[in-house]
């Protein structure tokens, strides 16, 4: 079974409408400077690993009330062997949502044909001709655009999200994610938050307040169905 990094035990907003628990994997092919989870990406086998009947006796032990597990990373998609550990998850009776960064369409339309996934958040970090200065990676922006109308055309809810950094990721970019999405569901713009960033200049840059937050969310909002800021709705 793919190596567990850690487990958030408790969360209201990553599976909306349910009680779920969020589960870490290790590594990712994107370098976001910004990424806050830099030591989950960067160094994962520094992270001890989760034992396998832990997280199995995890989950029996909370039959009852938890509902849904969200597997984010890091990138879930990077490891094979995912779909191990969804169809666990399952076989509990348990909803799966899976945060991605699209980089792995055909583990993404296997899982969807499937049927292992009730809902997707897929992270949209640039307009597609910045994604490779953004990402820091050499991504083959194919995969990116077939992630994407792969969530798009799925049956199931889905969220498209971007973080956005103050000189970095702002509003004019946000505009032409919703110039190139327009028509999609959801999308949710997310706040940096500067802490152990891959990039450690990143860690000098304030964060957008309030005020710039609701501006950005309300430049997106003729693109999408819903727009909401992550954090503050």
């Amino acid at each position: 079974m793919v190596e567990i990094k850690g487990i958030e035990k408790f969360s209201s907003r990553d599976f909306p409408g349910h009680i779920s628990s969020t589960v870490f994997f290790g590594g990712c092919t994107f370098r976001c400077p910004y990424c806050h989870n830099s030591q989950l990406v960067l160094e994962p086998e520094s992270i001890q690993s989760m034992a396998a009947d832990y997280f199995l006796s995890y989950l029996d032990g909370r039959k009852g009330w938890l509902e849904a597990v969200c597997l984010t990373g890091g990138e879930p998609l990077l490891h094979e062997d995912i779909e191990e550990i969804i169809r666990v998850v399952r076989e509990r009776g348990l909803l799966v949502k899976l945060d991605t960064n699209g980089s792995f369409p055909d583990r993404l339309e296997a899982l969807l044909a499937l049927g292992l996934l009730d809902r997707v958040a897929l992270d949209v970090k640039a307009p597609l001709e910045r994604y490779r200065e953004v990402t820091r990676s050499r991504i083959d922006l194919e995969k990116i655009v077939r992630s994407i109308d792969l969530v798009r055309n799925s049956n199931i809810p889905y969220l498209f999200r971007t973080t956005v950094v103050p000189g970095f990721v702002g509003i004019d970019d946000v505009v032409q994610i919703g110039e190139w999405l327009e028509g999609a569901a959801s999308y949710s713009v997310q706040p940096f938050v500067p802490q152990t960033t891959i990039d450690p200049a990143f860690m000098a840059i304030k964060p957008f307040g309030r005020s710039e937050l609701e501006a950005i969310a309300a430049a997106a909002r003729p693109y999408f169905g819903e727009v909401r800021i992550e954090g503050l709705d």
